[in-house]
Protein backbone atom coordinates (compact mmCIF):
# COMPACT_ATOMS: atom_id res chain seq x y z
CA UNK A 1 0.00 0.00 0.00
CA UNK A 2 1.41 3.48 -1.17
CA UNK A 3 2.80 6.17 1.42
CA UNK A 4 0.37 8.48 1.72
CA UNK A 5 1.14 12.53 2.53
CA UNK A 6 -0.04 15.87 2.41
CA UNK A 7 1.97 18.86 0.82
CA UNK A 8 2.43 21.75 1.42
CA UNK A 9 4.07 24.65 -0.29
CA UNK A 10 5.22 28.00 0.90
CA UNK A 11 5.78 31.27 -1.52
CA UNK A 12 8.33 33.21 1.02
CA UNK A 13 9.81 36.60 -0.11
CA UNK A 14 13.55 34.69 -0.53
CA UNK A 15 12.43 31.06 -1.04
CA UNK A 16 9.84 28.61 -1.91
CA UNK A 17 9.24 25.31 0.78
CA UNK A 18 7.38 22.54 0.29
CA UNK A 19 6.89 19.86 2.78
CA UNK A 20 5.14 16.58 3.04
CA UNK A 21 3.21 16.11 5.99
CA UNK A 22 1.76 12.92 6.94
CA UNK A 23 -1.65 12.33 9.50
CA UNK A 24 0.52 12.37 12.69
CA UNK A 25 2.24 15.65 12.02
CA UNK A 26 5.16 14.40 11.20
CA UNK A 27 7.52 16.16 8.36
CA UNK A 28 8.45 13.31 5.65
CA UNK A 29 10.59 15.80 3.71
CA UNK A 30 11.10 19.15 3.33
CA UNK A 31 12.96 21.07 0.50
CA UNK A 32 13.70 25.11 0.39
CA UNK A 33 14.49 26.95 -3.17
CA UNK A 34 16.11 30.73 -2.71
CA UNK A 35 14.98 33.17 -5.39
CA UNK A 36 15.94 36.95 -5.63
CA UNK A 37 13.84 40.22 -4.56
CA UNK A 38 14.28 43.34 -6.79
CA UNK A 39 14.75 46.71 -5.80
CA UNK A 40 14.88 49.18 -9.02
CA UNK A 41 13.95 52.32 -7.10
CA UNK A 42 14.58 53.06 -3.17
CA UNK A 43 11.23 51.76 -1.35
CA UNK A 44 10.49 49.15 -4.33
CA UNK A 45 10.22 45.90 -3.43
CA UNK A 46 9.50 43.36 -6.45
CA UNK A 47 9.40 40.06 -7.52
CA UNK A 48 9.24 38.07 -11.18
CA UNK A 49 6.19 35.93 -10.71
CA UNK A 50 7.58 33.42 -12.68
CA UNK A 51 10.55 32.75 -10.12
CA UNK A 52 7.66 31.30 -7.73
CA UNK A 53 6.52 29.32 -10.20
CA UNK A 54 10.30 27.65 -10.60
CA UNK A 55 11.32 27.44 -7.02
CA UNK A 56 8.03 25.29 -6.45
CA UNK A 57 8.73 22.86 -9.34
CA UNK A 58 11.79 22.56 -7.90
CA UNK A 59 11.16 22.13 -4.43
CA UNK A 60 8.43 19.45 -5.11
CA UNK A 61 10.71 17.71 -7.44
CA UNK A 62 13.83 18.01 -4.49
CA UNK A 63 10.79 16.49 -2.58
CA UNK A 64 10.09 13.49 -4.95
CA UNK A 65 13.72 12.71 -4.54
CA UNK A 66 14.51 12.64 -1.15
CA UNK A 67 10.46 10.29 -0.62
CA UNK A 68 9.96 9.08 -3.33
CA UNK A 69 6.49 6.68 -3.90
CA UNK A 70 4.63 8.79 -1.67
CA UNK A 71 1.12 9.60 -2.72
CA UNK A 72 0.00 13.48 -2.46
CA UNK A 73 -3.59 13.24 -1.18
CA UNK A 74 -3.81 17.30 -0.98
CA UNK A 75 -2.31 20.68 -1.18
CA UNK A 76 -2.12 23.36 0.44
CA UNK A 77 -0.98 26.81 -0.38
CA UNK A 78 0.66 29.32 2.29
CA UNK A 79 2.51 32.79 0.92
CA UNK A 80 3.70 35.88 1.69
CA UNK A 81 0.52 37.90 2.37
CA UNK A 82 -0.29 42.08 0.78
CA UNK A 83 1.64 41.20 -2.45
CA UNK A 84 0.09 42.57 -6.22
CA UNK A 85 0.37 40.03 -8.58
CA UNK A 86 -1.35 42.06 -11.57
CA UNK A 87 -2.69 40.01 -14.89
CA UNK A 88 -4.51 41.12 -17.98
CA UNK A 89 -7.62 39.86 -20.12
CA UNK A 90 -4.94 36.77 -21.54
CA UNK A 91 -4.10 35.71 -17.64
CA UNK A 92 -0.40 36.59 -19.00
CA UNK A 93 1.59 39.06 -15.85
CA UNK A 94 1.63 42.72 -16.84
CA UNK A 95 4.20 43.60 -14.74
CA UNK A 96 6.37 42.54 -11.68
CA UNK A 97 4.78 41.74 -8.47
CA UNK A 98 4.81 44.75 -5.88
CA UNK A 99 5.39 43.19 -2.75
CA UNK A 100 4.48 42.98 1.16
CA UNK A 101 7.66 45.28 2.15
CA UNK A 102 7.36 48.10 -0.86
CA UNK A 103 6.76 51.48 0.66
CA UNK A 104 6.15 53.79 -2.65
CA UNK A 105 2.53 54.19 -2.28
CA UNK A 106 1.83 55.72 0.95
CA UNK A 107 0.06 58.90 -0.55
CA UNK A 108 -2.10 56.35 -2.58
CA UNK A 109 -3.32 55.15 1.06
CA UNK A 110 -3.87 58.22 2.45
CA UNK A 111 -6.15 59.29 -1.19
CA UNK A 112 -8.16 55.62 -0.31
CA UNK A 113 -8.76 56.71 3.40
CA UNK A 114 -9.81 60.05 2.70
CA UNK A 115 -12.18 58.22 -0.39
CA UNK A 116 -14.03 56.39 2.53
CA UNK A 117 -14.53 58.63 4.46
CA UNK A 118 -11.65 58.88 6.80
CA UNK A 119 -9.67 56.50 8.96
CA UNK A 120 -13.20 55.80 11.40
CA UNK A 121 -15.06 55.02 8.12
CA UNK A 122 -11.89 52.64 6.53
CA UNK A 123 -12.38 50.32 10.62
CA UNK A 124 -15.64 50.31 10.18
CA UNK A 125 -15.51 48.64 6.72
CA UNK A 126 -12.59 46.06 7.19
CA UNK A 127 -11.80 46.69 11.16
CA UNK A 128 -8.20 47.44 9.82
CA UNK A 129 -6.07 50.65 8.61
CA UNK A 130 -5.30 50.87 4.98
CA UNK A 131 -1.76 49.97 5.68
CA UNK A 132 0.99 50.55 2.97
CA UNK A 133 1.91 47.17 2.84
CA UNK A 134 -1.60 46.67 2.18
CA UNK A 135 -2.35 45.61 -1.77
CA UNK A 136 -5.14 47.90 -2.26
CA UNK A 137 -2.64 50.87 -2.11
CA UNK A 138 -0.23 48.80 -5.04
CA UNK A 139 -3.22 49.47 -7.04
CA UNK A 140 -4.12 52.54 -6.43
CA UNK A 141 -0.33 53.29 -7.29
CA UNK A 142 -0.71 51.47 -10.05
CA UNK A 143 -3.73 53.69 -11.54
CA UNK A 144 -1.71 56.94 -10.75
CA UNK A 145 1.67 56.00 -11.67
CA UNK A 146 0.92 53.36 -14.75
CA UNK A 147 -1.59 54.06 -16.07
CA UNK A 148 -0.89 52.01 -19.36
CA UNK A 149 -0.55 48.96 -17.15
CA UNK A 150 -3.39 50.02 -15.13
CA UNK A 151 -5.51 49.95 -18.62
CA UNK A 152 -4.65 46.24 -18.94
CA UNK A 153 -5.26 45.00 -15.23
CA UNK A 154 -8.22 42.49 -15.38
CA UNK A 155 -7.30 40.27 -12.05
CA UNK A 156 -4.90 40.45 -9.26
CA UNK A 157 -3.68 37.80 -7.18
CA UNK A 158 -1.56 37.58 -4.29
CA UNK A 159 1.57 35.86 -4.48
CA UNK A 160 -0.07 32.00 -3.46
CA UNK A 161 -2.79 32.83 -5.52
CA UNK A 162 -1.01 33.41 -8.23
CA UNK A 163 0.64 29.23 -7.82
CA UNK A 164 -2.85 28.39 -7.45
CA UNK A 165 -4.20 29.69 -10.95
CA UNK A 166 -1.25 28.43 -12.38
CA UNK A 167 -1.67 24.87 -10.38
CA UNK A 168 -5.45 24.76 -11.23
CA UNK A 169 -6.01 27.45 -13.55
CA UNK A 170 -8.88 28.77 -10.96
CA UNK A 171 -8.71 32.55 -9.89
CA UNK A 172 -9.54 32.22 -6.27
CA UNK A 173 -8.43 33.16 -2.75
CA UNK A 174 -9.20 32.80 1.08
CA UNK A 175 -9.95 34.67 3.82
CA UNK A 176 -6.71 34.95 5.57
CA UNK A 177 -5.28 36.42 2.86
CA UNK A 178 -8.04 38.84 1.07
CA UNK A 179 -7.46 40.04 4.77
CA UNK A 180 -4.10 41.22 3.97
CA UNK A 181 -5.72 43.64 0.81
CA UNK A 182 -7.07 46.38 2.95
CA UNK A 183 -10.10 45.72 0.82
CA UNK A 184 -11.59 42.99 3.07
CA UNK A 185 -15.12 42.98 5.46
CA UNK A 186 -12.91 40.63 8.09
CA UNK A 187 -15.99 40.74 10.13
CA UNK A 188 -18.18 39.51 7.54
CA UNK A 189 -15.46 37.85 5.70
CA UNK A 190 -16.50 39.35 2.18
CA UNK A 191 -14.89 41.88 -0.19
CA UNK A 192 -16.05 45.41 1.45
CA UNK A 193 -17.97 46.95 -1.65
CA UNK A 194 -17.50 50.27 -0.30
CA UNK A 195 -13.38 49.74 -0.30
CA UNK A 196 -12.75 48.42 -3.41
CA UNK A 197 -14.86 51.41 -4.80
CA UNK A 198 -12.11 54.08 -3.11
CA UNK A 199 -9.64 51.84 -4.64
CA UNK A 200 -10.78 52.60 -8.23
CA UNK A 201 -11.09 48.69 -9.67
CA UNK A 202 -14.27 46.75 -10.55
CA UNK A 203 -15.04 44.29 -7.99
CA UNK A 204 -14.55 41.28 -10.67
CA UNK A 205 -10.68 42.38 -11.14
CA UNK A 206 -10.51 40.70 -7.18
CA UNK A 207 -10.81 36.68 -7.11
CA UNK A 208 -13.83 34.74 -5.46
CA UNK A 209 -13.44 33.75 -1.78
CA UNK A 210 -13.43 30.68 -0.03
CA UNK A 211 -12.88 29.85 3.50
CA UNK A 212 -9.02 28.52 4.15
CA UNK A 213 -9.79 24.75 3.85
CA UNK A 214 -12.18 24.52 0.96
CA UNK A 215 -11.07 22.58 -2.21
CA UNK A 216 -10.62 25.55 -4.72
CA UNK A 217 -9.20 23.35 -7.63
CA UNK A 218 -7.57 20.39 -8.72
CA UNK A 219 -4.14 19.97 -10.81
CA UNK A 220 -4.30 20.22 -14.10
CA UNK A 221 -3.20 18.40 -16.87
CA UNK A 222 -0.47 20.97 -17.75
CA UNK A 223 0.29 21.65 -13.91
CA UNK A 224 0.73 18.16 -13.42
CA UNK A 225 3.62 17.62 -15.76
CA UNK A 226 5.25 20.89 -15.11
CA UNK A 227 4.93 19.93 -11.37
CA UNK A 228 5.92 16.51 -11.39
CA UNK A 229 2.33 15.86 -9.58
CA UNK A 230 -0.61 13.38 -10.36
CA UNK A 231 -3.40 15.31 -12.44
CA UNK A 232 -6.33 15.48 -10.12
CA UNK A 233 -5.21 16.33 -6.61
CA UNK A 234 -7.07 18.85 -4.71
CA UNK A 235 -5.81 22.27 -3.74
CA UNK A 236 -7.39 23.62 -1.05
CA UNK A 237 -7.74 27.50 -0.14
CA UNK A 238 -4.64 27.28 2.54
CA UNK A 239 -3.03 30.69 3.61
CA UNK A 240 -1.57 33.83 4.15
CA UNK A 241 2.02 33.41 5.68
CA UNK A 242 1.27 35.20 9.08
CA UNK A 243 -1.84 33.66 9.72
CA UNK A 244 -1.43 30.35 8.69
CA UNK A 245 1.52 29.74 10.59
CA UNK A 246 0.06 30.43 13.88
CA UNK A 247 -1.71 27.12 13.34
CA UNK A 248 1.46 24.89 12.11
CA UNK A 249 2.55 26.47 15.85
CA UNK A 250 -0.70 24.64 17.41
CA UNK A 251 -2.49 28.27 18.30
CA UNK A 252 -5.54 27.76 17.27
CA UNK A 253 -7.55 29.02 21.18
CA UNK A 254 -8.15 32.34 22.52
CA UNK A 255 -5.37 33.16 25.33
CA UNK A 256 -2.98 31.24 23.36
CA UNK A 257 -0.49 33.32 21.73
CA UNK A 258 2.60 32.79 19.28
CA UNK A 259 5.43 34.75 19.19
CA UNK A 260 7.60 34.85 16.41
CA UNK A 261 11.71 36.36 16.92
CA UNK A 262 12.54 37.14 12.95
CA UNK A 263 14.55 40.30 11.67
CA UNK A 264 10.99 41.77 12.98
CA UNK A 265 9.32 40.40 15.60
CA UNK A 266 5.52 39.69 15.46
CA UNK A 267 2.70 38.58 18.23
CA UNK A 268 -0.46 37.08 17.44
CA UNK A 269 -3.83 35.35 18.75
CA UNK A 270 -6.78 33.46 17.74
CA UNK A 271 -10.27 35.16 18.23
CA UNK A 272 -13.57 33.62 18.42
CA UNK A 273 -14.92 36.77 17.21
CA UNK A 274 -13.86 39.85 15.13
CA UNK A 275 -13.41 41.83 18.20
CA UNK A 276 -12.69 45.77 17.13
CA UNK A 277 -9.59 46.72 16.56
CA UNK A 278 -8.40 49.90 18.97
CA UNK A 279 -7.47 52.73 16.44
CA UNK A 280 -6.61 50.34 14.35
CA UNK A 281 -3.09 49.99 15.90
CA UNK A 282 -3.27 46.16 15.48
CA UNK A 283 -4.00 44.04 12.73
CA UNK A 284 -7.22 41.84 12.77
CA UNK A 285 -7.69 39.50 9.77
CA UNK A 286 -9.76 36.13 8.96
CA UNK A 287 -8.32 33.22 11.01
CA UNK A 288 -7.91 29.51 8.72
CA UNK A 289 -10.09 28.17 10.82
CA UNK A 290 -13.80 29.36 10.01
CA UNK A 291 -15.06 30.23 13.38
CA UNK A 292 -11.69 32.12 13.86
CA UNK A 293 -10.23 35.33 13.89
CA UNK A 294 -6.68 36.25 13.68
CA UNK A 295 -4.85 39.40 15.79
CA UNK A 296 -1.54 40.07 15.19
CA UNK A 297 1.30 43.64 15.84
CA UNK A 298 4.28 43.80 13.99
CA UNK A 299 7.45 45.02 15.75
CA UNK A 300 9.41 45.84 12.96
CA UNK A 301 13.08 45.47 14.80
CA UNK A 302 13.48 42.22 17.14
CA UNK A 303 16.14 39.75 15.48
CA UNK A 304 17.31 42.43 13.30
CA UNK A 305 18.61 44.29 16.51
CA UNK A 306 20.92 41.43 17.40
CA UNK A 307 22.46 41.28 14.27
CA UNK A 308 22.71 45.55 13.84
CA UNK A 309 24.34 44.99 17.44
CA UNK A 310 26.64 41.99 16.73
CA UNK A 311 27.94 43.53 13.43
CA UNK A 312 28.77 46.98 15.58
CA UNK A 313 30.72 44.68 17.97
CA UNK A 314 32.55 43.05 15.58
CA UNK A 315 34.00 46.51 13.65
CA UNK A 316 34.64 47.65 17.61
CA UNK A 317 37.53 44.55 17.50
CA UNK A 318 35.24 42.48 19.73
CA UNK A 319 36.12 39.76 17.43
CA UNK A 320 39.61 39.15 15.60
CA UNK A 321 38.67 38.81 12.09
CA UNK A 322 35.28 40.56 11.83
CA UNK A 323 31.67 39.66 12.60
CA UNK A 324 32.02 36.03 11.52
CA UNK A 325 33.78 35.10 14.11
CA UNK A 326 31.23 36.74 16.32
CA UNK A 327 28.52 34.45 16.78
CA UNK A 328 25.16 34.95 18.11
CA UNK A 329 25.35 32.14 20.35
CA UNK A 330 28.48 33.69 21.52
CA UNK A 331 26.19 36.99 22.66
CA UNK A 332 23.36 34.97 24.16
CA UNK A 333 25.99 33.07 26.47
CA UNK A 334 27.27 36.76 27.13
CA UNK A 335 23.93 37.85 28.29
CA UNK A 336 23.23 35.21 30.41
CA UNK A 337 26.26 36.78 32.75
CA UNK A 338 23.57 39.60 32.94
CA UNK A 339 20.77 39.30 35.64
CA UNK A 340 16.99 39.89 34.54
CA UNK A 341 16.77 43.66 34.11
CA UNK A 342 20.45 44.26 32.90
CA UNK A 343 21.42 46.82 36.14
CA UNK A 344 18.64 48.99 35.26
CA UNK A 345 19.25 49.26 31.28
CA UNK A 346 16.85 49.59 29.13
CA UNK A 347 16.97 49.07 25.37
CA UNK A 348 14.60 50.83 22.76
CA UNK A 349 14.57 48.49 19.84
CA UNK A 350 13.43 51.38 17.55
CA UNK A 351 16.66 50.53 15.00
CA UNK A 352 14.05 51.21 11.74
CA UNK A 353 11.27 53.12 12.43
CA UNK A 354 8.26 50.67 14.25
CA UNK A 355 5.02 49.65 13.39
CA UNK A 356 3.53 48.58 16.02
CA UNK A 357 2.15 49.34 18.68
CA UNK A 358 3.62 52.95 17.76
CA UNK A 359 3.35 53.15 13.92
CA UNK A 360 6.20 55.95 13.40
CA UNK A 361 8.89 55.76 10.80
CA UNK A 362 10.83 58.52 12.68
CA UNK A 363 10.98 56.70 15.52
CA UNK A 364 14.79 55.98 17.15
CA UNK A 365 16.77 52.95 19.04
CA UNK A 366 18.37 53.46 21.86
CA UNK A 367 20.23 52.20 25.57
CA UNK A 368 18.69 54.34 28.29
CA UNK A 369 20.22 53.82 31.81
CA UNK A 370 24.04 53.57 30.72
CA UNK A 371 26.19 53.64 33.84
CA UNK A 372 30.02 52.99 34.33
CA UNK A 373 28.85 50.05 35.99
CA UNK A 374 27.28 48.35 32.97
CA UNK A 375 29.55 45.50 30.91
CA UNK A 376 28.72 44.22 27.67
CA UNK A 377 26.98 41.53 29.04
CA UNK A 378 24.29 43.89 30.57
CA UNK A 379 24.01 45.54 26.90
CA UNK A 380 23.11 42.41 24.93
CA UNK A 381 21.14 41.25 27.96
CA UNK A 382 18.96 44.48 27.56
CA UNK A 383 18.71 43.75 24.02
CA UNK A 384 17.23 41.08 24.06
CA UNK A 385 14.64 41.83 26.93
CA UNK A 386 14.13 45.04 24.75
CA UNK A 387 12.87 43.20 21.81
CA UNK A 388 10.72 41.05 24.62
CA UNK A 389 9.72 44.69 25.88
CA UNK A 390 8.11 45.44 22.49
CA UNK A 391 6.23 42.43 22.05
CA UNK A 392 4.50 42.43 25.35
CA UNK A 393 3.57 46.06 24.41
CA UNK A 394 2.00 45.17 21.92
CA UNK A 395 -0.28 43.00 24.14
CA UNK A 396 -0.73 45.64 26.33
CA UNK A 397 -2.94 46.68 23.05
CA UNK A 398 -4.15 43.13 22.97
CA UNK A 399 -5.27 43.49 26.36
CA UNK A 400 -7.62 45.93 25.35
CA UNK A 401 -9.54 43.42 23.18
CA UNK A 402 -9.94 40.77 26.18
CA UNK A 403 -6.77 38.89 24.69
CA UNK A 404 -4.88 36.96 27.16
CA UNK A 405 -1.78 35.43 28.52
CA UNK A 406 -2.12 31.72 28.80
CA UNK A 407 0.77 30.33 27.04
CA UNK A 408 3.30 31.03 24.13
CA UNK A 409 4.00 28.96 21.15
CA UNK A 410 7.55 30.33 20.41
CA UNK A 411 8.70 30.68 16.62
CA UNK A 412 11.60 32.31 14.49
CA UNK A 413 15.00 32.15 14.96
CA UNK A 414 15.16 33.63 18.11
CA UNK A 415 13.11 30.39 19.56
CA UNK A 416 16.36 28.64 19.27
CA UNK A 417 17.77 30.42 22.18
CA UNK A 418 16.94 28.80 25.22
CA UNK A 419 17.64 32.63 27.31
CA UNK A 420 15.48 34.38 25.08
CA UNK A 421 12.45 31.94 25.46
CA UNK A 422 13.10 31.97 28.89
CA UNK A 423 12.79 35.80 29.28
CA UNK A 424 9.58 35.64 27.08
CA UNK A 425 8.53 33.60 30.06
CA UNK A 426 9.40 35.65 32.79
CA UNK A 427 8.35 38.83 30.73
CA UNK A 428 4.96 37.41 30.00
CA UNK A 429 4.64 35.24 33.08
CA UNK A 430 3.25 32.46 31.54
CA UNK A 431 4.83 29.09 29.90
CA UNK A 432 6.74 29.35 26.34
CA UNK A 433 7.04 26.50 24.38
CA UNK A 434 8.12 25.68 20.95
CA UNK A 435 6.58 23.00 18.25
CA UNK A 436 8.12 20.43 15.91
CA UNK A 437 6.45 21.86 13.13
CA UNK A 438 6.96 25.71 13.38
CA UNK A 439 10.62 25.80 12.36
CA UNK A 440 9.25 24.81 9.16
CA UNK A 441 6.91 28.06 8.78
CA UNK A 442 3.64 28.53 6.57
CA UNK A 443 4.42 25.36 4.57
CA UNK A 444 3.51 23.23 7.17
CA UNK A 445 0.21 25.19 8.47
CA UNK A 446 -0.73 25.29 4.52
CA UNK A 447 -0.07 21.06 4.65
CA UNK A 448 -2.41 20.99 7.97
CA UNK A 449 -4.79 23.27 6.19
CA UNK A 450 -5.41 20.38 3.37
CA UNK A 451 -5.59 18.24 5.43
CA UNK A 452 -8.65 19.87 7.19
CA UNK A 453 -10.10 20.06 3.38
CA UNK A 454 -9.72 16.93 2.67
CA UNK A 455 -11.41 15.81 5.81
CA UNK A 456 -7.58 13.84 7.42
CA UNK A 457 -8.36 16.06 10.77
CA UNK A 458 -12.16 16.89 11.13
CA UNK A 459 -11.01 20.75 12.31
CA UNK A 460 -8.27 23.50 12.80
CA UNK A 461 -8.73 22.47 16.97
CA UNK A 462 -7.88 18.62 15.70
CA UNK A 463 -5.02 19.54 13.54
CA UNK A 464 -3.83 21.71 15.80
CA UNK A 465 -3.18 19.23 18.58
CA UNK A 466 -1.04 17.28 16.24
CA UNK A 467 1.65 20.32 16.78
CA UNK A 468 4.02 18.58 19.18
CA UNK A 469 5.79 20.65 22.11
CA UNK A 470 9.96 20.42 21.18
CA UNK A 471 10.91 22.70 24.54
CA UNK A 472 9.29 24.11 26.89
CA UNK A 473 10.18 26.82 29.77
CA UNK A 474 7.87 28.03 32.65
CA UNK A 475 8.44 32.27 34.34
CA UNK A 476 10.30 32.50 36.95
CA UNK A 477 7.77 34.06 39.73
CA UNK A 478 10.37 35.81 41.46
CA UNK A 479 11.02 37.76 38.28
CA UNK A 480 8.20 39.11 37.67
CA UNK A 481 8.30 42.10 39.94
CA UNK A 482 11.01 43.11 38.09
CA UNK A 483 10.07 43.00 34.58
CA UNK A 484 6.62 44.39 35.72
CA UNK A 485 8.10 47.73 36.79
CA UNK A 486 10.52 47.53 33.81
CA UNK A 487 8.05 47.25 31.61
CA UNK A 488 6.11 50.36 33.29
CA UNK A 489 9.49 52.03 32.87
CA UNK A 490 9.69 50.99 29.02
CA UNK A 491 6.28 52.19 28.00
CA UNK A 492 6.64 55.87 28.75
CA UNK A 493 9.74 55.77 27.07
CA UNK A 494 8.23 56.47 23.41
CA UNK A 495 5.78 59.46 25.04
CA UNK A 496 8.49 60.94 26.68
CA UNK A 497 10.74 60.72 23.26
CA UNK A 498 8.75 61.56 20.18
CA UNK A 499 9.57 64.64 19.63
CA UNK A 500 13.35 64.07 20.44
CA UNK A 501 13.14 61.43 17.28
CA UNK A 502 10.94 63.75 14.95
CA UNK A 503 13.77 66.03 15.81
CA UNK A 504 16.67 63.55 15.02
CA UNK A 505 14.97 62.88 11.70
CA UNK A 506 15.31 66.17 10.34
CA UNK A 507 17.46 66.24 6.80
CA UNK A 508 20.21 68.33 8.61
CA UNK A 509 21.62 65.08 10.16
CA UNK A 510 21.41 63.22 6.80
CA UNK A 511 25.28 63.43 5.88
CA UNK A 512 27.24 60.98 4.10
CA UNK A 513 29.81 59.22 6.14
CA UNK A 514 33.04 60.19 6.27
Amino acid sequence: MARTALLGVDIGTSSCKALLLDAEGTVLASETVAYPVSTPRPFWSEQDPQSWIEGARKAIAGLRAKAPGIEILAIGLSGQMHGLTPLDDALEVIRPAILWNDQRNAAECAEITAAIGGEAAMLAATNNRMLIGYTGGKIAWMRAHEPENFARLRHCLNPKDYLRYRMTGTLATEVSDASGTGMFDVAARKWSDAVIEAVGIDRAALPDCAESHIVTGHVGAEAAALFGLAEGIPVVGGGGDAVVQTLGSGVIDPGDLQTTIGTAGILASSLDRAAPNPEGRLQVFCNVAPDRWHCMGVSLNAGGALSWFRTLAANLGHAEGGAAELDFAALVEKAARSPAGARGLLFLPYLNGERCPHPDPEARGGFVGLTWRHRDADLVRALLEGVVLSLRDIHALMEQMGIARNRIRASGGGARSALWRQIQADMFGCEVATTEGASEGGAYGAALVAGIGIGVWPDAASAAAVCRPATRDLPDPSLLPVYDKLFGLYQGLYPALETTFAGLSDPIFDQPEA
